[in-house]
């Protein structure tokens, strides 16, 4: 039965991911914004649900399968932003992979930070 809430979850999340995408389909900036805002969105649900889970003593397996495993892992993209930061790289754009990467996982990391 576990399965399928990390299905649902991964699905919602997923399509959350196009619809991110679609959005920024047409921005011809170089820095990869769509994965960038995919990944610091699922980063904020992930610490806002741990959050609420630990403070206001909600303790639901399914909840966690759900929204954490699933949406979370369905949202999140980190073999494109590995992809991504290639690309740059191979562009010869060393400054902007290395944007990408330091503000990606600065604000990321800060992000839990702020939840705890």
């Amino acid at each position: 039965m576990n399965f399928l809430f990390v299905f649902f979850g991964g699905g919602i999340g997923c399509l959350m991911r196009y619809m991110i995408g679609l959005g920024f389909q047409r921005s011809s900036a170089t820095l990869p914004w769509a994965t960038f805002f995919s990944n610091i969105s699922a980063c904020f649900i992930f610490a806002g649900v741990l959050w609420i889970m630990q403070h206001k003593d909600v303790n639901n397996a399914n909840l966690r399968l759900l929204l954490l495993v699933g949406l979370c892992g369905g949202l999140s993209t980190f073999s494109t932003f590995g992809y991504e930061t290639y690309l740059l790289l191979k562009q010869s754009l060393y400054l902007v992979a290395l944007l990408n990467i330091l503000v990606t996982t600065s604000l990321s990391i800060f992000i839990f930070y702020l939840f705890n």
